[in-house]
């Protein structure tokens, strides 16, 4: 059981009646810049991990990328002449 628009017009409009329009406005408006900079902390956060899983992605693949040009050495290497 939810609260269905019947309930949540009464209870806007109690909050009406009790709070006055005016700092409603105020509550709403304070209400969405905190949401606002949930929003962008949540954000900055997610492009800071972005960005350390890139660098460590990178250097994985230069890592890597070293591992096989020296396996390749290897193999050449160890091949015998026929």
């Amino acid at each position: 059981m939810g609260i269905g628009f019947r309930e949540l017009l009464i209870v806007l409009v109690i909050a009406l009646i009790l709070f006055g329009a005016k700092k409603l406005r105020n509550v709403g408006s304070d209400l969405g810049a905190a949401v606002r900079g949930f929003k962008k902390a949540v954000n900055e956060g997610d492009d800071e991990q972005t960005k350390q899983l890139n660098d460590l992605t990178g250097k994985d693949k230069e890592k890597d990328a070293d591992f096989q040009e020296r396996a390749g050495a290897a193999k050449s290497d160890s091949k015998p002449n026929a």
